[in-house]
């Protein structure tokens, strides 16, 4: 499958345990605040990376100086048959630029390839950004849990092909 590009990007390529360094740089490029709304906790240690490459295909987004810029990252986490599950992460100060919806459309187009229907991300309520860029990728279905939300997008596979983000 052809990643896709985006401006900002010089390459985007799989994650594998040996990048915990690359991990943690790009972890020190976002603050406080977004570590715990992404991670639940300030730290990714090296058993959350290889836990996480257990369930899930990641990829990182460098720039053109090799500066980790974004994190994405699709699987089975919740173990939902057809179900995979979306983490993204752009680091703090390439925030609306478009990276982020970039990967989530690849992360789905993985998805769908794979055999997924439904693509999920759990996260905060007041996680707006998220949240509209899940309202971005199709037909959604939001359900809330106290101060956080879950947000379903149909996969459809008449859909057009998610590699190519629609204008």
């Amino acid at each position: 499958m052809t990643l896709l590009t985006h401006p900002a990007l010089a390459q985007t390529r799989l994650l594998t345990a040996a990048d915990g360094d690359l991990v943690a740089a790009f972890h020190a490029q976002c603050s406080e605040a977004n570590l715990l709304r992404r991670w639940g906790r300030t730290r990714l240690l090296p058993r959350d990376l290889t836990r996480l490459l257990d369930q899930a295909r990641c990829w990182i987004g460098l720039g053109a100086d090799g500066r980790p810029l974004a994190l994405v990252c699709v699987g089975p986490v919740s173990r939902e048959p057809g179900v995979a599950d979306l983490g993204l992460q752009v680091a703090d100060d390439r925030h609306r630029q478009g990276i982020g919806t970039a990967l989530a459309w690849q992360a789905s187009a993985v998805a769908r390839a794979r055999g997924a229907h439904t693509l999920a991300a759990f996260t905060q309520a007041s996680n707006t950004a998220m949240l509209r860029l899940m309202d971005r990728l199709g037909p959604t279905r939001h359900t809330r849990d106290g101060a956080y939300v879950e947000v379903r997008v149909a996969l459809d596979a008449s859909a057009p092909d998610p590699e190519i983000p629609p204008p």
